[in-house]
């Protein structure tokens, strides 16, 4: 079985990836399922670069079984060829430059704890054997012994041990707590990462022990050849049996929770809608809701995945198999669940990009997504969601609200929701068969801004392409939604990057945000700034001056943006309430207080007090 071969063929002979520093801003990624690489480098170029995509995650690139069905990629031959049925090693490499000069990662799935099943000739040629376990570079001592897996065994009390040993749908599972299988993927992973891959997903994360893949990521490198940390995400998909923090010490989680819960909400399943949103899913610093969420910075989320919309546990837009709900087909809730998700601050969000399928194990087309033109062919074979403009114009809308909470959230009935970030962006979302006319408040400065579902600005920054929304002096806006149903997508989002040049005008506020840090609070207290004027409490505590944790523990900061008055001194101090009151003292002013001076019409300030004083 020539296992020798193996480190030789990975580490030799790899044509390294240039190193940029000027990625776009890593917020979003798009799931490219099943495209070619010279079709992703064509796209990196002439679209998820310039539109602002932080990377883009590639199927599994190794030699696997060419059965033609979608799933044959997720059935590895061997790890030492990258000839697959998305094209050849150079043009994978060819991919990865591309996309990185056109400031876009690339990640990668990668498939470690099996390999093929049945038998044949795979894509770089090899032939395998599951019976007799005949594999390049593996013999059947770098195999579990054979058992499979049970239905019961995710389920309380289930067994753990055959989730983790024994073959995931007939899967020949690979000995992956053995030295020499560990040895095997961690040269495949350097391979990779040589080349200039910025991040992998380990499918079928949880049918391996954390402890194997934290031995083998203890001998890969952790930084990738543009400098940046590796990314890292895992799918541990939630049962009665895993324990899902175990993987933490990992990487991220593919977090399905979202996902399950994004279809209950906008299908109002079991009672669920969007205006429970904040129970579900918890709030900025306080995550985890009643659906039990796993921390945001450990969490990658989305809508639907390759999976998810053929097993019916999410919204889904391509699957057109008969009998089959499709969450495009007379409603828009498929559209406005992705918009909610890009301007929602939780977890790292990515996009699912794939083919139209009428049967379940349906191949991807033959066709290319791109005409002899090199026009895109969107919603025929491939269904390009990335270039759906109502949702790839919130990639920018992620970008320009990161690390802004959530502020002024409201709801007209169960399913419109509205929601502002900051004095960065607002949100409105219908999925009501009903319009939804209502005036509400933002934090952003006054002036137009064009409503990034439909439209952007022109190149000028004088006009919007489509619909605008004026931001009053008080930071009120009065929408018009339309109904869910009809061809118009029910939703109105704002940021910042998209205000109409000159549109500020005489203001009568401008937005201001308080920040403090190492507040030493315990569970049931929270941070408040209070000041003298009526927007900060008139030196009384409220719940409309509370701040937003910015994570978790005692010590992280604590923030929130306010409207006020434009070149006005204030002053202030900020407090701990909740099971003991703490005010801030010993200031340097004679009065014992914070003070600060607003900045003028047009301006914004945040105004970063350090440490909490004791």
């Amino acid at each position: 079985m020539m296992k020798t071969l193996l480190a030789a063929g990975l580490l030799g002979g790899c044509a390294l990836a240039p190193a940029h520093a000027a990625f776009n801003p890593a917020d979003t990624s798009v799931q490219m399922f099943r495209w070619k690489w010279n079709d992703i480098a064509k796209e990196c170029t002439n679209w998820l670069g310039p539109q602002g995509f932080g990377a883009v995650q590639v199927s599994p690139p190794q030699a696997s079984a060419s059965l033609g069905a979608w799933w044959d990629v997720y059935q590895p031959v061997n790890f030492a060829s990258l000839k697959s049925n998305m094209g050849t090693e150079a043009e994978f490499q060819a991919m990865i430059n591309t996309c990185h000069t056109a400031k876009v990662r690339v990640y990668a799935d990668v498939v470690v704890n099996h390999l093929a099943a049945g038998s044949g000739t795979a894509t770089d040629g090899s032939t395998w054997n599951s019976t007799t376990l005949a594999y390049p570079f593996f013999s059947a001592n770098d195999f579990h012994p054979a058992c499979d897996i049970a239905g019961g065994d995710y389920g309380s009390p289930g067994n753990r041990y055959n989730v983790m040993f024994c073959r995931l749908s007939g899967l020949p599972d690979l000995k992956t707590d053995g030295a020499y299988v560990q040895g095997q993927v961690k040269t495949y992973l350097t391979k990779l990462i040589n080349m200039g891959v910025d991040g992998v997903r380990f499918d079928a994360a949880k049918h391996m022990q954390p402890g194997d893949l934290q031995a083998i990521m203890s001998g890969v490198t952790h930084t990738t050849t543009a400098g940046e940390a590796l990314w890292i995400t895992q799918e541990v998909i939630p049962d009665s049996n895993v324990v899902r923090s175990d993987y933490y010490s990992v990487g991220t989680l593919n977090e399905f929770q979202y996902t399950f819960a994004i279809k209950a909400m906008f299908r109002n399943e079991n009672g669920a809608s969007l205006s429970q949103v904040r129970a579900i899913m918890g709030t900025p610093g306080n995550w985890g809701g009643t659906w039990g969420f796993v921390p945001s910075e450990k969490a990658t989320v989305f809508v639907n995945n390759w999976d998810t919309e053929r097993n019916g546990s999410s919204l889904v837009a391509s699957n057109y198999v008969s009998g089959a709900t499709n969450d495009t087909q007379g409603t828009k809730r498929y559209d406005l669940a992705n918009i909610f998700m890009l301007a929602w601050p939780y977890g790292s969000a990515q996009l699912h990009s794939g083919f139209r399928f009428t049967s379940f194990d349906q191949a991807p087309p033959s066709a290319s997504p791109f005409d002899a033109s090199g026009n895109p062919l969107i919603n025929q074979q491939w269904d390009f969601i990335h270039r759906w403009s109502d949702i790839s114009n919130m990639v920018a809308f992620r970008a320009a609200t990161s690390g802004q909470g959530v502020d002024y959230f409201t709801n007209g009935t169960a399913n419109q929701i509205a929601f502002g970030r900051g004095a960065k962006g607002f949100v409105a979302i219908n999925n009501e068969y009903a319009a939804w006319n209502a005036s509400l408040q933002t934090l952003l400065p006054a002036g137009t801004y064009c409503n990034v579902v439909h439209g952007q600005l022109n190149a000028a920054g004088t006009a919007c392409t489509s619909d605008s929304v004026t931001v009053g002096s008080n930071g009120v806006i009065s929408v018009s939604i339309p109904a869910n149903g009809g061809a118009t997508v029910p939703a109105v989002a704002l940021h910042i990057n998209q205000k109409i040049a000159g549109g500020g005008g005489s203001c009568t506020t401008v937005p201001v945000t308080f920040r403090v840090a190492n507040a030493n609070t315990v569970v049931g207290q929270n941070v408040y700034v209070v000041g003298n004027r009526a927007e900060l409490g008139n030196w009384v505590q409220g719940a409309s001056d509370q701040l937003n944790i910015e994570g978790s523990g005692a010590n992280v900061p604590w923030s929130r943006t306010f409207q006020l008055p434009p070149s006005t001194a204030i002053q202030y101090k900020f407090m701990k309430y909740g099971v003991s009151t703490v005010w801030e003292s010993n200031q340097s002013t004679a009065s014992g207080n914070r003070e600060a001076t607003t900045p003028a019409c047009g301006g914004s300030v945040t105004l970063d007090a350090g440490s909490f004083k004791f």
